[in-house]
């Protein structure tokens, strides 16, 4: 892990982890994208390149760190814009002030 985690959050990550990935559904996603894998030889030989799942589809393959990054269940949060509203946001706050 490269975040920073008590070893508290640690324990909690780990067993939050492996409730999900005892559920059916994610078992048997994991069992069709490493068939995927194999099959296609990409399995194991360390060319970091995963079988990309985008909306419960397999549609390729894409880099391991951009498939496993994305946002969605077990997948890493997006970085927030350092605390400032988008302009739109703004916009519609101060819209009704005036």
């Amino acid at each position: 892990m490269s975040r920073n985690l008590t070893e508290e959050q640690k324990e909690k990550k780990k067993k939050r982890d492996t409730k999900i990935n005892q559920r059916p559904d994610q078992i048997q996603k994991r069992v069709a994208l490493n068939a995927y894998n194999r099959k296609n030889k990409t399995y194991g030989n360390g060319d970091n390149m995963d079988a990309s799942h985008k909306g419960g589809k397999i549609v390729g393959f894409e880099n391991q760190s951009k498939n496993r990054g994305r946002l969605g269940e077990g997948g890493r949060k997006k970085k927030n814009n350092g605390g400032f509203l988008a302009k739109s946001k703004l916009k519609s706050m101060y819209k009704n002030t005036a």
